[in-house]
């Protein structure tokens, strides 16, 4: 794919130069209204945010000839894609505060990967429980993955209404309930424990587990689950729903890319024509029948700015915070229904990757408590420089709990309390830089990424068709609008449904886009 050079500015991103106020995809000598790809009248269309589902859609309109701007209220473009360095230059480590990982699987992010010429950046990604040298919490101790399985089993379950089950059943089930307690937020973890003695073991026990324990006795649960669905389908509705989260989180097959995620960000932005406007705040939006009107305020000043069509990917939970104006009452219910997940990422700069000396190349610990989940990037660039340790993940409320400090409050908590599996990090100069990224509580976020783990399959399409429909010339996308929430696959795929639904307003037959 050729890239357009840019040049950008304090606030907006511009590729063209010497044209002036001139809209991309004219020329001085054009006459009359610039021509779509199909033939029709090329549009107006101004996009709300320059996230992954915003860059995606402005490249495919400008595909089809449209004049395509995006308005990004924040200083900095990429939405929940952001890579973070720890210093200047491609050679200062870096760490993943949004989107670390890809299913392999994910055939839509994979073919833009490709596209961008991004294809030979995929490397591996290694998951919780992949590593056999990190760690896990078990009651007051920490223990190796490689000799974790019969202490779990002891930790979860040593109630005497498990004695009747056989141990392999226990041992499958211990493994299944550490990444349960690893990933979901507190009051999940909960139901779904309570789910797992009322329902699962039952169903484990006569569905037969041997077959699925490995010689080292470590479950494989994407195997189980893929033979058995009808075990996942027996379950209530948050836990099937759950564990489809639990098993791509804990995929074999997940992808990330050397040098970073925020790649894809730079390659979509070096695509377009159009401008980027940062810093510029959507605070209104009105669908009218024949365009739609943004309120937009800049360094304290509004204006109101009038598009043929406007594609709005900010997240709902940022979105109710607005003035809108020609949104049906369903759709209202819809934007303000949408629940949202808050996540927390700390991230140090080590000395030196201490961890490797204990035999850890990547992968995750389950350090439980505040921290949950430690993950080790692999080291890139000069080494001379430190390396970038994830030292906590989480979610809800433990997210929540985190994201109430301040930032320096936060880091030392993290601190010490990984410091007790981690002892190197209480060790003066280790920790030469900290910081931290509460998506809850972010300003153009107020969210990790939406949920739908309370309802079937039929529930969640239907959540997901009330979050895209459109309002008059007012359409929607972002990770909310899809099938994959949470999911840079799901951004695009709702990017390029939008972009099909342009398409089909304006000229009344569907157009296939993102091909290639």
């Amino acid at each position: 794919m050729a890239k357009r050079s840019r040049a950008p500015g304090p606030d907006l991103f511009h590729p063209s130069s010497g044209a002036g106020d001139r809209p991309p995809g004219t020329t001085a000598a054009a006459a009359g209204p610039p021509i779509a790809a199909d033939g029709g009248e090329s549009k107006r269309i101004a996009i709300v945010g320059a996230g992954i589902a915003g860059l995606v859609a402005a490249h495919e309109l400008e595909g089809l000839g449209h004049q395509v701007e995006i308005f990004e209220a924040a200083a900095r473009i990429g939405g929940r894609v952001h890579t973070h360095r720890f210093g200047t230059g491609t050679d200062a480590p870096f760490v993943e505060l949004g989107a670390m990982r890809i299913p392999a699987h994910h055939t839509l992010a994979m073919r833009y990967i490709t596209r961008l010429g991004l294809a030979d950046r995929k490397r591996p990604f290694k998951t919780l429980l992949a590593e056999a040298d990190t760690y896990l919490r078990v009651g007051a101790g920490y223990t190796r993955v490689r000799d974790a399985a019969e202490a779990l089993v002891g930790h979860y379950f040593r109630d005497p209404v498990h004695s009747g089950y056989r141990r392999e059943t226990l041992l499958f089930a211990a493994w299944l309930t550490t990444v349960i307690d690893a990933i979901a937020p507190s009051d999940l973890r909960r139901s779904i424990r309570a789910d797992l003695d009322a329902c699962l073991l039952g169903l484990l026990e006569r569905t037969g587990v041997h077959a699925y324990l490995s010689a080292d006795r470590k479950a494989d649960l994407h195997a189980f689950f893929q033979a058995h669905p009808e075990v996942r389908s027996a379950c209530s509705g948050a836990l099937r729903s759950f564990l489809g989260d639990i098993l791509t989180e804990t995929s074999s097959e997940l992808v990330q890319l050397s040098g970073g995620m925020g790649q894809l960000v730079d390659r979509l932005a070096a695509t377009l024509d159009g401008l980027i406007r940062r810093r510029h705040e959507v605070v209104g939006l009105n669908a009218r029948e024949h365009d739609v009107l943004m309120t937009v305020r800049r360094q304290g000043r509004v204006r109101t700015e009038r598009r043929d069509y406007v594609l709005c990917t900010m997240p709902f939970s940022v979105l109710r915070r607005i003035h809108l104006q020609g949104i049906d009452s369903d759709k209202l219910a819809a934007i303000r229904g949408t629940v949202y997940c808050p996540a927390t990422k700390v991230a140090f700069l080590c000395r030196e990757p201490f961890w490797s000396h204990e035999g850890i190349t990547g992968g995750a610990s389950f350090s439980a408590g505040l921290v949950r989940q430690t993950y080790y990037p692999a080291v890139e660039g000069d080494p001379r420089r430190g390396a970038a340790l994830l030292a906590s993940y989480t979610i809800g409320d433990d997210a929540d709990r985190l994201a109430g400090m301040t930032a320096a409050v936060r880091h030392e908590t993290v601190r010490r309390e990984l410091g007790r599996m981690h002892p190197e990090l209480l060790e003066p100069g280790m920790v030469l830089d900290a910081v931290s990224l509460p998506w809850g509580r972010h300003r153009w976020s107020a969210g990790g990424c939406a949920i739908r783990w309370d309802g079937d399959a039929s529930t969640s399409e239907l959540q997901r068709m009330r979050a895209a429909r459109p309002q008059n010339r007012l359409f929607f996308a972002g990770e909310h609008c899809s099938s994959k929430p949470a999911w840079i696959d799901g951004a695009i795929e709702s990017a390029l449904t939008a972009v099909g639904q342009i398409a089909q307003h304006r000229s009344g037959t569907r157009t296939a886009v993102g091909a290639g």
